[in-house]
């Protein structure tokens, strides 16, 4: 393993080398980040997911930088260019910019001005000016003056432009505009006068006339800047200082008053406008623009995260209804397992009015198919399905949820929905989706593109593979933090197990099809194509209901059994006995169990395990309700307390869903009475929050909102 890799690792982290090393290693050896962090504590020290992704990330740019560094080794030999010194620089580099600038004198360019004027003979007059002893630069350019430099001037303006290449070719020079660019950049913007009466422009009104400084512009601010001026309302500038930054070029150069001095003054200047600050302006706004995007990346994962851990009413009979108006609400039963048991729709709404209809129906689809819960989307005639529901008498007591629907009409048209419900249009399947997701959040929104379920902020304006693979890595997390149940789990579910993905996982459902139901971990082996590797890294995070062997229903691994029966046995217990016996499992000994390869972090988390199996760490889902008074924006008033529901966090505060169609914002400044650095340390996703109204604008259809009211 390379020294310098897992040096290159440790500046970024301040990890030992050892877990470092160690982590490097299981990553070689294909195992996945929630194997690793899990089930190898010894090897990295105890890393948790994030320092161990921390690895994963800073792994990847070490071998990214390799790849580039050969590259240019390979391109330098080509042209027969490539001098120790530079072979020594250049594999020295631990950064892609001083790569590239060390690169850049001999990258192949398309056709400049300086070429031009190198293929008229130009560049002998220009290292005469560079040496800046020359006086009468009239006569010394005559003598360069030919068929295609027509006169004196000509030829200087040719040497000037060879000039302004060297100087923008300078690492000194480059490194000094991007420190002024960095500490001094201003990003200006100004509304193109033909496009900003156009009604989609008026969102980004506040920036057709805009300056601040770009090192403080928070991450939502430049997304949003960056959206309007790609979608043609605005133009924007990065500007710094150009005579200061001027000086400061000249300074580094300059060493005479004369002639030479004069063109070299003339060629910085050309230099400076043309070739640096454009290009340098653009490096750091790419910068910001990749700063703003792990910002907003960073967010949006840990709303996704907040949202596929939230609370699972469990395995319940459940009525789904996804609400609407003129065509009606779409009614499905499911069973404990979340089969689809009947479908129809109800038209309690206008314009056909049939609520008594309606209400009997819902009655006696609950008798018929002891529907323990009641799931209502959120999206349009939400509250008065939900007031309607609420006057049914039933004969036991329903518990009724109002269920985020965000992303339910993409799953209901997706390839999955059709493979799931071939016999039934999307109606149906999105109404599926909103009962399955109050069941089981998690196993029902892995179906759908993380993209889509509604949460974060400006997510189709980052990097779009950064938040695939940040969001990637936040699914499977969740997955295997919570474990899944082999014999009901979907194939998208098992697919984020890991080690398993989506091939193995189509193979474990094909042949859960055809044999039934798995009856122990060890049959896993069985479906075809899961090897030794596979099994490994997923059969912890696999789960077999019911099975003969209790630990099959647990997160101890198959590798740790044999530890778990010597420990059974010493204490004179079978290990069904063991099982949920704290009293038992804490005079345990850990010291005596401890081996070269397992040591009391892997044993401290078996014996967590056994104390409680398989226990699902995520709160049951509770019942809210919102002020029955408000059911549009123009219900509300100024200094009105709501009950509401945070549906979504940004840097600059949260949204709160206080029962109508507009969600209100609650700005970072009025969320607590104290400075909030970040939002996610005060509220979380689907918490349940009282909220002030603070300012609704109806026109806008913007409603401000505060927590901090006390």
């Amino acid at each position: 393993m390379s020294s310098q890799l897992i040096q290159f690792i440790k500046n970024f982290t301040n990890l030992s080398e050892a877990s470092i090393s160690n982590t490097v290693e299981l990553l070689n050896e294909d195992c996945t980040v929630p194997f690793i962090s899990r089930y190898r504590k010894e090897r990295t020290g105890n890393l948790d997911e994030v320092q161990i992704g921390d690895i994963v990330k800073f792994k990847e740019q070490f071998e990214e930088l390799n790849k580039r560094k050969s590259s240019i080794l390979k391109a330098l030999k080509e042209q027969e260019v490539l001098t120790d010194e530079l072979q020594r620089k250049i594999e020295s580099s631990d950064n892609l910019v001083v790569l590239e600038d060390l690169y850049l004198p001999y990258k192949k360019k398309r056709k400049t001005k300086a070429e031009t004027a190198r293929a008229n003979g130009l560049e002998p007059l220009a290292k005469i000016i560079m040496s800046q002893r020359a006086n009468d630069l009239d006569y010394i350019a005559s003598k360069y003056v030919n068929a295609k430099v027509t006169n004196e001037d000509d030829a200087l303006d040719g040497a000037r432009h060879i000039i302004a290449e060297w100087i923008n070719e300078r690492t000194d020079i480059r490194n000094n505009i991007r420190w002024q660019l960095e500490k001094f950049a201003q990003i200006t913007t100004k509304g193109v006068k033909t496009k900003i009466t156009d009604e989609k422009a008026q969102k980004f009104r506040d920036y057709f006339d805009w300056s601040e400084s770009l090192s403080r512009c928070p991450s939502h601010r430049l997304l949003a800047i960056l959206r309007a001026e790609k979608e043609g309302f605005i133009r924007l500038k990065i500007e710094i200082d150009d005579e200061r930054a001027l000086d400061k070029i000249e300074s580094r150069i300059i060493r005479s008053n004369n002639e030479c001095a004069d063109q070299i003054a003339l060629a910085i200047k050309d230099a400076y406008k043309r070739l640096l600050l454009p290009a340098l302006s653009n490096e750091i706004l790419a910068k910001a623009k990749e700063k703003a995007d792990e910002t907003a990346i960073n967010v949006f994962a840990k709303n996704l995260k907040q949202l596929l851990l939230g609370s699972p009413l469990g395995e319940k009979r459940i009525l789904g209804i996804d609400p609407g108006f003129r065509t009606g609400c779409k009614v499905v039963c499911l069973n404990a397992q979340g089969d689809l048991k009947h479908n129809e729709t109800i038209f309690p709404h206008a314009p056909q009015n049939k609520s008594i209809e309606a209400m009997k129906k819902i009655s006696s689809l609950v008798n018929a198919h002891k529907i323990e819960a009641i799931a209502i989307g959120n999206g349009t005639a939400s509250r008065e399905t939900e007031q309607l529901i609420r006057k049914i008498r039933f004969d036991k007591e329903i518990q009724v949820f109002v269920v985020s629907e965000a992303g339910a009409s993409i799953y209901s048209a997706s390839k999955i929905a059709r493979e799931e419900f071939p016999n039934y249009d999307v109606t149906v399947r999105g109404a599926v989706s909103i009962a399955r997701r109050l069941a089981d959040p998690l196993a029902e929104l892995v179906k759908i593109d993380a993209k889509s379920i509604g949460v974060g902020q400006y997510q189709h304006d980052v990097d779009q593979s950064k938040l695939k693979k940040s969001l990637d890595a936040v699914v499977e997390s969740c997955v295997n933090t919570i474990g899944v149940n082999i014999n009901t789990a979907s194939k998208p579910l098992l697919s984020y197990v890991s080690g398993i993905g989506p091939k193995l996982a189509e193979n474990i459902v094909t042949y859960r099809n055809e044999n039934g139901a798995f009856e122990s971990r060890n049959e896993i082996k069985k479906v075809p194509r899961l090897g030794a590797k596979s099994f490994e890294q997923g059969a912890g995070f696999l789960r077999i209901k019911d099975a003969k062997n209790p630990l099959d229903d647990s997160a101890v691994h198959p590798e740790s059994y044999l530890l778990v029966n010597r420990m059974a046995k010493e204490v004179k217990k079978s290990v069904d006995e063991l099982i949920g016996n704290k009293t038992v499992l804490q005079q345990i000994d850990l010291h005596k169990y401890c081996t070269g390869s397992v040591g009391l972090p892997t044993l401290k988390d078996i014996i967590s395990e056994l104390e409680k199996p398989g226990a699902d760490p995520r709160e049951t889902a509770k019942v809210f309700t919102f002020n029955k008074d408000i059911r549009t924006i123009n219900d509300l008033r100024e200094g009105q307390l709501l009950p509401g529901i945070v549906n979504n966090i940004t840097n600059f505060g949260c949204f709160v869903d206080v029962g109508i169609k507009e969600s209100g914002l609650v700005h970072v400044s009025n969320l607590a009475d104290k400075y909030v650095s970040d939002v996610s340390s005060i509220v979380a996703l689907h918490q349940q929050v009282i909220v002030k109204v603070l300012e609704v604008d109806v026109q806008r259809k913007r409603i401000q909102l505060s927590m901090n009211y006390m």
